[in-house]
């Protein structure tokens, strides 16, 4: 019948959920925005600003949503901890 049906989508959704979650970020290809951002320690907007920079390598683009490549990821932001420690940015409060 259609209750079973829903039944068993529900399941397998819940399923695969809890499968998705059990991976440690450390060890996924692709992580969401908000796994980036808690990754990185990085604000959510400062992750959407950067993945829709024009020529970022580290966006994954699925339809219209946008997940980061984690290993990209991790190369742009240790890049930007090199140029960082060379040209530290004055600070003004």
């Amino acid at each position: 019948s259609i209750w079973i049906y829903f039944q068993m989508k529900e399941e397998m959704h819940m399923n695969y959920n809890d499968i998705r979650n059990e991976i440690p970020i450390s060890e996924k290809v692709l992580l969401t925005i908000e796994e980036a951002a808690a990754y990185s320690n990085i604000g959510l907007n400062t992750i959407r600003y950067l993945l829709n920079m024009p020529r970022c390598r580290f966006v994954f683009k699925v339809g219209r949503r946008k997940l980061v490549k984690r290993r990209e990821f991790e190369k742009y932001l240790l890049e930007e901890i090199e140029v960082y420690k060379l040209y530290p940015l004055s600070r003004t409060f």
